[in-house]
């Protein structure tokens, strides 16, 4: 029986299955956007929102509770100093799960699963790296 079982077994063993959750988690705190199948989207999301809110926290306990699952040192600094910052006021809700169709090979459930407040921050990158490629292009055309 499965009563009180909570999450899907994703045809994995559990170590394989953590590290696949740990993997997609950071991918997507990396990128702030990953395509995966619904059913790790969907796993991945409860992992990614608890990242979230252990960043959110910031105190030394928290950084090391997201060490645990992230391990990329990179991607638990910009977790604490520029994800979490943006959901302070947030009490949950951190991903959105975007359905995009089925893949061509085996017709798996295809999604897209993101940082809610994603685009807005993207647009201020572009704009940042805008101006370094413009600032970048001046000076090697005045070089040469």
């Amino acid at each position: 029986m499965r009563h009180r079982k909570q999450g899907r077994k994703l045809g994995r063993t559990v170590g394989h299955r953590r590290a696949m959750l740990a993997n997609l988690a950071t991918s997507v705190l990396d990128r702030e956007r990953v395509e995966t199948t619904t059913a790790k989207a969907k796993e991945a999301r409860s992992v990614v929102e608890r990242l979230i809110t252990f960043a959110k926290r910031d105190d030394l306990h928290a950084r090391r509770q997201v060490l645990r699952v992230v391990q990329n040192r990179a991607v638990v600094s910009k977790l604490f100093t520029s994800i979490a910052p943006r959901y302070r006021d947030r009490n949950g809700g951190y991903t959105r799960i975007i359905h995009v169709g089925h893949r061509q090979g085996d017709a798996a459930e295809l999604s897209i699963l993101e940082l809610v407040d994603r685009a807005a921050a993207s647009e201020e990158s572009e704009s940042k790296g805008k101006k370094a490629a413009d600032s970048t292009g001046e000076k090697s055309e005045s070089n040469q």
